[in-house]
């Protein structure tokens, strides 16, 4: 029999729940099993209700389960809240049931047993351990996990980690659970990663070299990841005064041929404008990172959100290319983060990567390698690729609009640049043939740009219905084309990672005229529906919509979708 359990283990801020996922996550990926986590919380340092969820399963998982088997309640309020969520046999935990007007409640005293252990701190370790216990899993898989979690924090702690696991265990030794399963001797599956680790790596394997940011949620989570990893590797991660010095300093250390980045939030990017335009007609690569959440200003800080496309393809004054990217999965965040650095450069523009709250904190198994480059292509010219460096000019007017890039101070050539337009030499000028030069020169660039482009991914692409979708929604979408699938309904699933140039051709190619299809997105007004429609022609039959904050299920696709079937 198949294995598919969904843990959802809900409490306040502080009470260690994110540590009860990891040590969940661990075990179950030392064992070869498939993980999908996602979690919340509210925009609060402590208190606030908060839960970390795990999809575990021996098949490849890549969205979450709406039905919870095991709930572990750490408070009230999350018994409150996702009692409904249960399956009709599943199991409930808290920490004392005459807190409770049900009795068919599995009580395990936390905190009783933590100082038993040693302390209090190892409340989440029991409860880790009781959950572990109740899968079916051996002490001994858990007890190694935790020595390599714990042991570098010294033998005191690891040995009262691992007491406090074995009387978690021990406390629900009698309890038979349904959806306990044999264990089997695997081999991990891939790596545990989340979007924000994904995208850092994706970054350095682009050859970034530095990263400045100003601290904002959820993008902080990705300047964190390489921050851990600054002081083994040439990168410098730089927190600036604000957002808008942050994008400054990323724009003038690619001046200087530093590949460059910067993430953000919505809001962070609206103060970024003004220097994605600097970059714009400096045309300076640079690489900004989107997380996505909903506004508008603060919005909800913590939750969740795809309505920032149009705004990403139009921001900043007047017309200037750039492009625009949604990685939907661990391995396109990191091949095309690195991907973003390349074609940034090549094309002297730049690009962005959306993102959003859910994709960079999830956790996913990764099976695809991360493969690193053997080698980074620069577009570069020094004095011997420059005919005559007296006559150097860096907006050269060249028919694929991609003027030799020199390096300031870097040889003998004069590089000249300017936020205002300019000539070919960089000069400021008013003339209007100037003008209509360099607005031709950069936007000539597009019909280059648009080849690099790829199409959308296609599952099933012969259906008669479509859904179409872009970024996080991936996993949940093609989910829910299965479940259609099993149900009777020809379904198939178009992802669009790459938005902008919009790879018009291609997505022509895979929608045919009588196709019916179904934007699917966590927005009001179906943005990719819009952009489609604009570039294309196609009009969507219907819009699967969600923006309250929180990622879509499966369930509430295909219940979407066969709204419109009836």
């Amino acid at each position: 029999m198949s294995i598919d359990i969904t843990i959802k283990i809900g409490g306040e801020a502080g009470q260690g729940i994110l540590t009860v996922g990891k040590l969940l996550t661990l075990v179950c990926h030392k064992s070869g099993l498939y993980i999908m986590a996602n979690i919340e919380f509210e925009s609060r340092i402590r208190g606030g209700h908060s839960f970390f969820q795990i999809r575990i399963s021996d098949s490849p998982v890549d969205a979450p389960n709406h039905k919870v088997n095991l709930l572990v309640a750490l408070n009230r309020q999350s018994y409150d809240l996702h009692k409904g969520e249960l399956v009709s046999d599943g199991l409930i935990i808290v920490e004392d049931k005459q807190a409770f007007d049900e009795n068919d409640l599995l009580q395990v005293p936390f905190a009783e047993l933590a100082k038993k252990a040693g302390g209090i701190i190892t409340s989440n370790t029991v409860a880790a351990g009781a959950c572990l216990a109740l899968l079916g899993a051996p002490f001994g898989l858990y007890k190694t996990a935790l020595s390599e979690l714990f042991n570098s924090k010294g033998e005191a702690i690891a040995t009262n980690n691992i007491k406090a696991a074995m009387l978690g265990y021990e406390a629900v030794s009698n309890v038979s659970f349904k959806y306990g399963f044999d264990w089997k001797e695997s081999k991990p599956k891939g790596i545990v990663v989340n979007g924000a680790k994904a995208i850092a790596l994706g970054a350095l394997a682009g050859d970034c070299r530095l990263a400045a940011f100003y601290p904002m949620s959820p993008a902080t989570d990705i300047m964190e990841q390489l921050a851990k990893l600054s002081d083994r590797l040439p990168l410098v991660v730089e927190q600036a005064e604000g957002e808008i010095a942050a994008v400054n300093i990323a724009i003038g250390a690619s001046f200087a041929g530093v590949r460059s980045m910067t993430a953000t939030s919505g809001g962070g990017f609206s103060l970024m404008t003004e220097g994605l335009g600097l970059a714009g007609i400096t045309e300076t690569p640079i690489v900004i990172v989107n997380g996505q959440r909903p506004g508008p200003a603060t919005g909800l800080p913590t939750r969740t959100a795809q309505g920032d496309l149009l705004f990403m393809i139009r921001a900043a004054q007047d017309e200037f290319p750039r492009f625009v990217f949604a990685p939907g999965t661990p391995s396109d965040a990191y091949e095309i983060t690195a991907r973003a650095f390349h074609l940034s450069e090549k094309y002297q523009v730049p690009a962005i990567i959306l993102v959003d709250k859910y994709f960079i904190d999830s956790l996913y198994t990764a099976t695809e390698l991360f493969n690193i480059p053997e080698k980074v292509e620069r577009f570069i010219v020094g004095d011997d690729d420059i005919e005559d460096i007296t006559e150097y000019k860096r907006y050269k007017l060249t028919e694929s609009g991609v003027s030799p890039r020199a390096l300031p101070c870097r040889g003998k050539a004069l590089v000249i640049v300017s936020g205002n337009e300019h000539r070919e030499d960089g000069h400021i000028s008013e003339e209007k043939l100037d003008r209509v030069n360099m607005v031709n020169k950069r936007n000539s660039k597009i019909s280059h740009m648009i080849k690099e482009m790829n199409p959308p991914k296609a599952f099933n692409p012969g259906a008669e219905i479509l859904l179409l979708c872009w970024g996080s929604t991936e996993g949940t979408a093609k989910e829910a084309m299965d479940i259609l699938k099993h149900e009777g309904i020809d379904a198939g699933v178009l992802v669009f990672t790459d938005l902008w140039p919009f790879p018009v051709d291609a997505v022509m190619a895979r929608i045919d005229k009588g196709q019916r299809f179904f934007v699917v997105e966590q927005n009001r007004s179906a943005q990719l529906g819009q952009l489609i429609r604009e570039q294309t022609g196609l009009v969507h039959s219907g819009a699967v919509l969600k923006y309250d904050g929180r990622p879509f299920y499966p369930f509430e696709i295909v219940e979407g979708i066969k709204k419109y079937l009836r």
